[in-house]
């Protein structure tokens, strides 16, 4: 006579099964949502920064090393993750409403993007009021590169922050290389040093912008009989 199989072991073995994957899941949620996973950026050094070559958009391209751009007088830098991103936007628009206040303290704004694709740059010259350069090989974005992809799509955080940016009004697109993180930097006149590095987190984490201004404020000019 054959056995015929327990149903009830079956039915309770597949409940098991479901809860457990339930569990990982929950578990997996719970911890993208911390900070255990995400890469932790290496500080980036003053003699880092000066070498890195920066290639201008305008009609006559020219390369120089970024550190022109702050011997004189300091400078804002924003490292722009991407362009047509909605919250890159956001942020850009937040730094260029301290334009009138920068100019006051005789400390440029700027911009790096990663690559230059159709529009995507004349497009983003719309929220930023700073020159825009192209850094190629990533160096704003290191020492340490550090990406976000699928993990930053289950972060409430991140979800937060495309809500705080559509209800101001920003949109965008999908244009480009949008996974390495960027982020903001102050950095005194001549040899002064990094005065501000902020390191996005994720996806839209903004730098502080009282954060940027007390840094501005540190910046010494350098006197022309310094300049070398």
């Amino acid at each position: 006579m054959s056995s015929l199989p327990d149903l009830g072991l079956f039915t309770m073995g597949m409940w098991s099964v479901g809860l457990g994957a339930i569990g990982v899941a929950v578990t997996g949620m719970l911890l993208a949502n911390t900070d255990l996973f995400l890469s932790k950026p290496k500080a980036a050094s003053l003699e880092f920064l000066e070498t890195i070559e920066l290639k201008s958009l305008g009609e006559e391209e020219r390369t120089f090393k970024a550190g022109e751009l702050w011997k004189k007088n300091g400078a804002v830098i924003m490292a722009v993750r991407r362009p047509g991103c909605f919250l890159c936007r956001e942020e850009a628009s937040e730094l260029s409403s301290l334009k009138s206040q920068l100019d006051q303290f005789g400390v440029p704004l700027y911009a790096v993007v990663k690559e230059n694709i159709g529009n995507e740059v004349e497009d983003f010259q719309h929220y930023f009021k700073g020159e825009i350069f192209l850094d190629e090989k990533k160096r704003f974005y290191g020492p340490h590169k550090r990406k976000m992809v699928l993990m930053g799509f289950i972060r409430l955080g991140v979800w937060q922050n495309f809500l705080r940016a559509w209800k101001n009004g920003y949109s965008g697109n999908l244009e480009g290389e949008g996974f390495i993180l960027g982020g903001v930097y102050v950095i005194g006149a001549g040899k002064q040093g990094v005065l501000l590095e902020h390191r996005e987190r994720e996806f839209g984490d903004k730098v502080s912008l009282q954060s940027v201004l007390e840094a501005a404020e540190k910046i010494k000019p350098q006197a022309a009989d310094a300049e070398k």
